[in-house]
């Protein structure tokens, strides 16, 4: 089989899947780190990963644009720092991509379970990822334009929800109770502000497949990631601004902490039977759906290229001979997902894939810094401002956040590095120059 991809996606389509990659993280997930931190907790976490994520994401742009393969991060750092860096940094990027998926499709079963009550969440969750995979085979310009739609309707939905709330806003609702749980408050809230932006760096793991990618992921990637910004802080302030950080964390008092915060911000305004809330919640699927897909798009790419180079099985990169994607990786990181599903743990999956994605940040930051050493003369069509500050920066807060977000989950620490360390014992063993 040959591994040629095969070049469609222009910059209105890395829009999209930039922008689809992450979109979930607005409906899901992040209202937890108010549980963590309060509003001024996650607010100062949010900030700081806002920092680090437009100064990661124009540094990252410049590596994609002079290097656009589907590793990503796997081809930069093997090239700057060696094949054993080259094998951890992708593998930590395989690990964000394949485990983000499964806690996605998990809360998609969990919505659609409640209009299908007869169908276990399990089931529906499998089936959607059975789907999304063979979407995914089809093309890489049909995924693409599936993904564009389903991410316009979910960031217009985002903006109906912003509209919807504006009225009630009110900012003592943002001060009240603001810091619980003091300074630690603010480091535990950091994977739910990470949730806001994970996985925006698969944009650059479909570069093989974009037309004139010097050009067209700067605009692709720079749009995706100034999108995400808008839509973060006009989420957080309209869902926070209704009635309090407590309103969009518990249903009610001594309730389970929801992951629901914008059906409970439209609940407490308008009641469960609004139209407003039903349209909301019902096309609510859309933003899930969005970053399900997308992110099972980006970690096809990455795993192919893993097998395509030799560093994990060689049948990983190839490519499908009718409709020249990476069929395989995608079935074999399906498989990998369903498995975990039946965890049920989709809150510790969820913060793995962010172990991967620091660990993907520090490696890449540093590459960049030691590829401008070893390369000068290489072909930058894009090279990012304020070199070599604007790395540091997101090195120095990517670096503070692992350690963080270690200190807060040492178990799950001790399973993503053991899992790191496991793979690379084995890639030693059997890789073969």
């Amino acid at each position: 089989m040959s591994s040629e991809l095969k070049k469609t996606l222009g910059p209105l389509m890395l829009w999209g899947l930039g922008v689809g990659y992450v979109i979930s993280g607005m409906y899901f997930g992040w209202n937890l780190g108010l549980e963590k931190g309060g509003t001024l907790g996650l607010a100062i976490a949010t900030g700081f990963i806002i920092v680090l994520y437009l100064c990661f994401t124009f540094s990252y742009t410049e590596l994609a644009c002079a290097i656009p393969k589907a590793g990503g991060a796997f081809d930069y750092s093997k090239r700057a720092l060696g094949k054993n860096w080259g094998f951890i940094g992708g593998m930590a990027q395989n690990i964000e991509f394949i485990f983000a998926p499964p806690a996605i499709a998990f809360a998609i079963g969990a919505y659609l379970n409640l209009f299908l009550p007869a169908i276990p969440i399990i089931v529906i969750a499998i089936v959607v990822y059975i789907i999304f995979t063979i979407i995914n085979i089809l093309g890489v310009k049909f995924a693409a334009s599936f993904e564009l739609v389903i991410t316009v309707i979910a960031v217009i939905e985002l903006l109906i929800f912003a509209g919807a709330t504006a009225p009630s806003f009110e900012w003592s609702n943002i001060t009240h109770n603001a810091l619980p749980n003091g300074i630690p408050g603010i480091f535990a809230a950091i994977p739910f502000a990470i949730w806001f932006f994970l996985a925006i760096e698969g944009v650059a793991n479909v570069a093989e497949e974009t037309v004139n990618p010097q050009r067209n992921i700067l605009i692709g990637f720079g749009s995706a990631i100034l999108t995400l910004v808008v839509l973060c802080i006009l989420t957080f302030a309209s869902s926070v601004g209704v009635a309090g950080w407590e309103a969009i964390v518990y249903s009610e008092p001594g309730a389970a902490a929801s992951d629901s915060p914008l059906p409970l911000a439209l609940a407490k305004l308008y009641g469960e039977g609004h139209i407003m809330f039903k349209l909301v919640t019902s096309i609510g699927i859309f933003g899930l759906v969005a970053s399900f897909h997308g992110i099972i798009l980006a970690a096809g790419r990455a795993t192919f290229e893993f097998g395509r180079v030799g560093f994990a099985p060689r049948a990983l990169g190839n490519v499908h001979s009718k409709f020249r994607t990476p069929a395989v990786a995608l079935v074999v990181n399906m498989i990998i997902g369903v498995i975990a599903l039946f965890t049920g743990k989709t809150g510790d999956i969820i913060t793995i894939a962010c172990f991967g994605a620091l660990t993907l940040y520090v490696i890449s930051m540093i590459s960049i810094i030691k590829l401008r050493q070893k390369e000068p003369d290489l072909e930058r069509p894009f090279k990012v401002p304020f070199y070599p500050l604007t790395p540091i920066v997101a090195l120095v807060i990517a670096s503070v956040a692992l350690i963080a977000v270690s200190w807060y989950n040492p178990m799950l620490a001790l399973i993503y590095f053991g899992i790191l360390a496991i793979s690379f014992v084995a890639f030693k063993i059997f890789q073969k120059d």
